[in-house]
């Protein structure tokens, strides 16, 4: 991208993310792909599916989750965070801290 395309990530006020529409079209297909996952857990606990098949299909899309949230990570690293320490902003540097804590403690 372009510098002069490029957008920022923190503005007076306003935080955004500029995903690609590459990047944007993977993350909504794995979450559509996820959210049939869910689904098809919900109808197995309503037949009555035995429990360790339900938590082998739970993990899975726990597994499914974190890797969303591992492309949206480093992509915020490599853009939005990288931005703002360019910019002299060190307070990101806390809230990446912040954001590694919430990602730990699933």
């Amino acid at each position: 991208m372009k510098e002069s395309e490029k957008e920022s990530c923190h503005q007076t006020g306003v935080r955004k993310s500029h995903h690609s529409e590459a990047v944007k079209k993977n993350l909504v297909t794995r979450l559509n792909r996820i959210e049939g996952q869910i689904r098809g857990i919900k109808g197995m606990i309503e037949k009555d599916t035995y429990c360790d098949d339900v938590i082998t299909q739970l993990a899975a899309a726990q597994s499914a989750l974190n890797s969303v949230a591992k492309i949206l990570f480093e992509g915020h690293l490599k853009s939005c965070v990288l931005d703002r320490i360019n910019e002299g902003d060190l307070e990101v540097l806390d809230e990446v801290l912040h954001t590694i804590e919430k990602l730990i403690k699933k």
